[in-house]
């Protein structure tokens, strides 16, 4: 019997020996799994059963997993310098004499990441405020496509976890709060990235949920806390076939995600029966032995523990070599599986820019939410339509994409003012004024002693260029430094203190998607200060580097910013309509610190509401917003980041050309104290590296329900442009779940689009903590005026139960339950009870 031959004996064996259960949470806060447990003897999980993927499949892998050596399998394991880079994420060099293709990787969870244009999509939370399970399969293909036709081979995308804080800062990556629409959402995202032929990675798995901590915080939570909230969206993905999942960087009840065999052996191979790969996030890999022992199979982007270390570790006997065999196994059987590893690879198709466009905007329309509309102020028609006013800095510099890995450069992005013009057609007056300075007026050619202009200078490859200055101010003041630059940061001393210091790991590489560079591309720096009356000295010091580079320093005052809003205060009140673009950007690598606005935003939009009340607030945000001037508005829009169609999708809301037929996918509340981990530091950012999931299962407007706390705005929350009526509730047993059924109306004078929605009650006979009502089921409709339709929802066996954590499994929700229709979590204007039986 060959070497080869016993390894994949031995392979079989162990994996006939694996668990059949996973047991993740933590009974009384504690481990499930202490670190460091199992690890050189850990049994791994076994390789996909040879029926599931075919015996001629099987016998490809088995006879390419012989032949390979040591080295070149380990080479499968980790990443490597691309020696052709196309700026994507990652890339994992084949075996050549085998034939074994090199792949690429690239981020994607709102548009192929790389260094060519990409269409630039909506951010996800915006996709999925239009509840449409089959536009986000469109949405996956556009990504499938695109990432084929630009060389790639794997997506990292999407991102399944929930929007459990508002201050993440990721939330705009993610879907919703609630677990259910999630995992609708994320599975039909996974099916269409992989019609067109490229692999889905869901990530990040688990409980990626937050940035501030994220390299070491120690995430705690039960285990029918896990499987009711967070995993709902990852199991969703594998059920839909997902090729790859990136494990997170996060620990998981005392041991990081990638070492954590509960997650990536028990629950992930053994009880939901994944058969792709598992790669680490970004340096996410902590160990050699008790990663691949646990199930890690790929560490990104290098090979800091499985090149050499792992080579090692098989040498010494640590590790045994059928560890590795089996994560190559996996890597090969998936790369088999769409067809890389075929004599003659299917031929990469041509990018369609046009239909990612079309897309694009289908996405940014259907998800627009519309918050508030008072006294008909949307949407603009009239007289109320040929004199606007356009207000903000966004409402001139289109608010693509936010910051991070999510970021796409593309092809082309209109402005709002722009598309408002168009729309606005010849005899109608479109005036702008900025608002809000978020680039900087240059400093005064005499401001310093001695003088020099600081606005666009040159240095040339090689050569460094300083200058050192005082200047006296004669009164306090507060200013704003901006340092623009297109090389390495120029460095900036403000009375000895370097004010642009760089920072450790994502925090100084993702610097927004909005102000992290000027409208010419120049990366930007920004630094608020309060200054004392009296000298102050300043010195600049820029280097050429090997390119040479250009920078510029500017800056803002509280005298700049008066002049800003007291402009925008005269044009709100030389127009009829007012539409002020709000902003708030969020990034990857960073929590927000405020609900707030960022900036003067809110004085500017009390300013300008109170000088014209026909004010239309558009916010391009990422999260749930505080709006302490909220009353004063006529009218709130919500257009997270809309990617690079989103200012023709703004205009067609704001003028009626489409419904706003979106809804909030996470609650927006009244007062940032009052959510779900407000003002408990244990449950938010977490207390001396640990932090505890002690909401439960309620999670998002489940906590708003359980804990009677009115929000701002609810989840499921979204206005029309028209009006409507439900009626005739009933339902009846089907198949395990109920059917649900209705009649919506729509009772107004315009064709309007709905999100129906149905909740349930908790069950009378499980002995288990429920929710006030969980969401189990929506549709989403348009109808003509004066239309009507009925509306049928199935509700699932699995959204009418719980998990058991002593039976270690879902078990049904029986007795006579409460079911609410209607359009939103607080708005339910229809309710009757049927009895769920067992079976």
């Amino acid at each position: 019997m060959s070497e080869a031959v016993s390894r994949r004996t031995a392979l079989r064996l162990l994996g006939a020996a694996g668990a059949a259960g996973a047991v993740l949470g933590s009974g009384g806060c504690a481990a499930t799994v202490p670190p460091g447990a199992g690890r050189s003897k850990a049994s791994p999980p076994p390789p996909p059963a040879p029926a599931a993927r075919g015996a001629a499949a099987a016998a490809r892998i088995d006879a390419l997993l012989e032949r390979l050596t040591l080295d070149e399998k380990t080479a499968l394991l980790h990443g490597a310098r691309d020696p052709a880079p196309q700026g994507q994420a990652g890339y994992v060099p084949g075996v050549p004499r085998l034939r074994i293709p090199a792949l690429r990787l690239a981020d994607g969870p709102a548009g192929v990441r790389v260094a060519k244009p990409a269409t630039a999509l909506p951010a996800p939370v915006m996709l999925a405020s239009a509840f449409d399970p089959a536009l986000a399969r469109e949405y996956g293909r556009v990504l499938g496509r695109e990432g084929r036709a630009l060389g790639q081979d794997v997506l990292l995308a999407p991102m399944a976890n929930l929007i459990r804080t508002p201050y993440a800062g990721r939330n705009f990556e993610t879907f919703a709060e609630d677990p259910r629409l999630t995992a609708d959402l994320v599975g039909e995202v996974v099916r269409g990235i992989q019609d067109e032929g490229l692999v889905a990675t869901v990530k990040h798995f688990a409980l990626g949920n937050q940035e501030r901590g994220r390299d070491t915080v120690d995430m705690i939570a039960a285990d029918r806390t896990l499987h009711e909230t967070e995993l709902r969206g990852f199991e969703a993905a594998v059920a839909a076939g997902a090729g790859a999942v990136m494990a997170a960087y996060n620990k998981v009840n005392g041991v990081y995600a990638c070492e954590s065999k509960p997650l990536l052996h028990e629950l992930l191979r053994d009880t939901w029966g994944f058969d792709g790969w598992v790669m680490s996030d970004r340096d996410a890999t902590h160990s050699t032995v008790a990663a691949i022992g646990a199930g890690l199979d790929m560490e990104m982007p290098g090979g800091t523990h499985f090149g050499g270390p792992l080579r090692q570790a098989v040498r010494g006997g640590s590790v045994p070599e059928a560890f590795v065999d089996l994560a190559v196994h996996r890597i090969l059987t998936t790369m088999d599986r769409f067809g890389l590893l075929a004599a003659r690879p299917a031929a990469r198709p041509a990018r369609d820019p046009a239909a990612g466009a079309r897309l694009a905007r289908k996405v940014a329309t259907a998800g627009a939410v519309l918050l508030r509309n008072e006294h008909g102020t949307l949407p603009l028609t009239g007289a109320d339509a040929r004199s606007i006013a356009v207000i903000g800095p966004t409402g001139q510099v289109p608010f693509v994409s936010g910051g991070g890995s999510s970021h796409v450069v593309p092809d082309r992005a209109a402005s709002p003012l722009t598309a408002i013009k168009q729309r606005a057609g010849n005899g109608s007056t479109v005036r702008y004024a900025l608002g809000e300075d978020l680039y900087g007026r240059p400093l005064p050619p005499k401001l310093l002693t001695p003088a020099a202009d600081l606005d666009d200078r040159s240095v040339e490859a090689g050569r460094s260029w300083s200058h050192e200055g005082e200047f006296r101010l004669a009164e306090d003041d507060e200013w704003t430094l901006l340092v623009h630059y297109t090389g390495q940061r120029p460095g900036v001393r403000l009375d000895g203190e370097e004010l642009f210091p760089v920072r450790q790991g994502a925090a100084e590489q993702f610097a927004g998607g909005l102000l992290g560079s000027a409208p010419d591309g120049m990366s930007v720096r920004r630094r608020t200060l309060s200054l004392k009356a009296g000298t102050h000295r300043l010195a600049v010091t820029a280097p050429g580097g090997s390119k040479g580079q250009r920078f510029r320093l500017r800056h803002t005052t509280k005298a700049t910013r008066a002049a800003d809003v007291a402009e925008a205060v005269r044009t709100a009140k030389a127009a009829r309509s007012v539409v002020l673009f709000a902003y708030e950007d969020a990034t990857e690598g960073s929590d927000r610190t405020s609900l707030a606005l960022p900036g003067g935003q809110a004085g500017l939009i009390e300013a300008v509401a109170a000088a014209n009340p026909r004010t239309a607030v558009v916010l391009n945000t990422s999260s749930s917003t505080a709006m302490p001037w909220l009353p004063h508005t006529g009218a709130v829009l919500q257009m997270y980041y809309p990617g690079q169609e989103g200012a023709g999708a703004t205009a067609d809301v704001l003028f009626g050309d489409a419904d706003p037929g979106g809804r909030l996918t996470q609650t927006f509340p009244a007062d940032e104290r009052a959510t779900p981990v407000g003002g408990d530091p244990v449950r938010y950012p977490g207390v001396g590296g640990r932090q505890e999931y002690t909401e439960g299962v309620h999670v998002g407007h489940r906590w708003y329900d359980a804990q009677h706390v009115a929000p701002l705005f609810p989840f499921g929350h979204g206005l029309s442009y028209t009006t409507w009526q439900y009626e005739k509730l009933a339902v009846r047993p089907e198949r395990g779940g109920l059917r649900v059924e209705f009649t919506v109306r729509n009772t107004g004078r315009r064709k309007g689009t709905e999100v129906a929605q149905v909740y349930v009650g908790p069950s009378p006979d499980l002995k288990l903590d429920q929710p006030v009502r969980v969401l189990a089921g929506y549709r989403r409709l348009t109808l003509a005026p004066g239309a009507e339709q009925r509306v049928t929802v199935d509700v699932d066996a699995r959204a009418l139960s719980s998990w058991d954590p002593e039976r270690r499994a879902w078990v049904p929700g029986t007795g006579r339950r409460e079911v609410f229709a209607g359009r939103s979590s607080r708005e339910l204007p229809l309710r009757t009870k049927a009895v769920v039986r067992s079976g």
